[in-house]
């Protein structure tokens, strides 16, 4: 069956407020402005709202369906390659901090601090302030990541190669204080899951980033229909205290790259700054190896992008909060007493089947709730009327390609799962062929900067390996490197700025 059981509710209509929205402005065309657009459909479709805090993000019911539906597909994931959920404190020591210099480098002008524990009303009652003698005796970091609280939890469990390996994940919100904004793709707090193994050797380590760098790949594609790059992050661009970092890199609608996530090899560096260490199996004392690894609400942005159009919405069906709505074509009181028993009855076998529909009887025109729909990039529209109940039909609409057909009401347990797998595989394969039709591959400089100033995309070409190169491409054209992709070939291949013989193939391209 196409549908998976551990997305199903028990009860597969989803409630959804019906907000006013203003339908008759539509969107910002792409083309046009196409910041404008992607910020338009968030906030048309219902996913998100500004917060009151700049920066923050309110993730509106609809938006937090679609999170749950990508957050149960991977947890499903990481729970069936033998990890284990947990929590840790929001609230990180600052000298906690002081153990990893080089990590702490990457995150400290985000880091929001705590100073004090107490506010305390004015001398004249009408305000608040901060109590001057609730200081902290330490500083408080807010949770930026949790490497360092993890690591020194860790050193308290690992004691012997017998407690390894440990491998543990948690869901949990994150505070960055960023400078530039933008809903779910970088905001001062999101969610996100980060998973924090340890293991006895480095080839272990090794072997569990690219395990889960896989995992990433497959919801990526098989999920959000969305294909992605694999491959290795070069040393500007990998995770502050990693020895290595591989990343999942999908193009967006406007052909700019976006990371979609990462798997971190830790080595033995945070091993080594919380003096995490165990019994190995000659009962020598070692150092265990470490890896981290995570997604993020992100991938929500990444969805509209990926797929959406100047309707709105496309969502992918296996992630979608409402993958069929049925919209009543009523006249009179009577035409709806009569539209309801009828679709009850076709309705209550495809909710047995875990498809998640929704029933529009708001009391919208059928043009406001078809325009509603496609905003919310819902997979199928089912419409119905009294002619359509006579003939025992429906119409169905694929909101990825427009089409629409007549199908007989006994049909439909058949047609609607596998026009859900179609849909699934459209979606994906327009991706594909979208990322396929923007990958060039250059081996001079002015078609470089010709492409990325003008089409943009990806260009794979040869780089020397030098960080000085890597920069003055940056610095001139506001590319990077995306990654070194597994399937990197420079044999014959010079570096396309200095001219040397090229050390890796790479993927370059601007990025959000």
């Amino acid at each position: 069956m196409f549908l998976l059981n551990d997305l199903r509710k028990p009860a597969n209509f989803l409630v959804i407020n019906h907000y006013n929205y203003n339908m008759s402005k539509g969107v910002t065309p792409q083309s046009k402005d196409y910041a404008a657009w992607y910020t338009d459909v968030i906030i048309k479709a219902g996913l998100a709202d500004y917060g009151p805090v700049k920066g923050t993000m309110v993730i509106k019911p609809y938006g937090y369906a679609l999170w749950e539906n990508i957050k149960g597909a991977l947890d499903a994931m990481l729970k069936a390659t033998g990890h284990v959920n947990a929590y840790f404190p929001l609230f990180i020591p600052k000298s906690f901090f002081a153990s990893e210099a080089e990590h702490v480098k990457g995150f400290a002008k985000e880091c929001a601090v705590v100073t004090h524990h107490r506010l305390r009303a004015t001398a004249d009652g009408k305000d608040l302030e901060v109590d001057p003698d609730s200081k902290l005796e330490e500083e408080v970091i807010v949770r930026p990541t949790s490497e360092t609280v993890i690591w020194s939890m860790y050193k308290k469990w690992i004691q012997s190669y017998r407690d390894l390996p440990l491998l543990i994940n948690q869901w949990a919100n994150v505070v960055r204080w960023e400078m530039r904004t933008r809903l779910f793709l970088r905001t001062t707090e999101f969610l996100w899951q980060e998973g924090h193994t340890a293991h006895e050797t480095a080839d272990e380590a090794e072997q569990e980033t690219l395990k889960i760098l896989e995992i990433y790949r497959q919801l990526a594609e098989d999920y959000l229909a969305m294909p992605v790059l694999t491959g290795l992050k070069t040393e500007s661009e990998k995770f502050a205290g990693a020895d290595k970092t591989y990343s999942i890199e999908a193009m967006m609608g406007d052909k700019r790259a976006l990371q979609a996530g990462t798997s971190h090899n830790l080595g033995q560096n945070f091993a080594k700054a919380f003096d995490v260490t165990f019994q190995d199996r000659n009962n020598q004392k070692k150092y265990v190896y470490a890896t981290s690894w995570g997604v993020s609400t992100r991938l929500v942005g990444a969805v509209v992008m990926a797929h959406g159009d100047d309707k709105g919405l496309r969502i992918p069906p296996k992630i979608a909060p409402v993958q069929i709505v049925v919209i009543p074509i009523v006249r009179s009181e009577e035409d709806q007493v009569k539209i309801k028993e009828y679709v009850d009855i076709f309705l209550g076998d495809l909710i047995d089947q875990g498809v998640r529909i929704e029933v529009d009887w708001s009391n919208n025109s059928p043009g406001f709730k078809f325009n509603e729909w496609e905003m919310k990039g819902v997979p199928i529209r089912l419409e119905v009327g009294m002619r359509d109940m006579s003939d025992e039909e429906v119409i169905l609409v694929r909101r990825d390609n427009g089409e629409k057909q007549a199908v007989q009401v006994k049909e439909l347990r058949n047609i609607i799962p596998k026009m859900l797998a179609e849909i699934q595989s459209s979606l994906l394969q327009q991706a594909k062929d979208f990322q396929h039709a923007n990958t060039n591959s250059v081996d001079n400089y002015g078609d470089f900067k010709k492409i990325i100033s003008n089409n943009g995309g990806y260009i794979r070409c040869g780089w020397d390996g030098t960080p000085e190169t890597e920069d003055a491409i940056k610095n001139e054209t506001k590319a990077t490197i995306r990654c070194i992709p597994f399937d990197s070939d420079p044999s014959g291949l010079t570096c396309i700025y200095s001219g040397k013989e090229a050390q890796h193939e790479v993927v370059f391209s601007k990025a959000y």
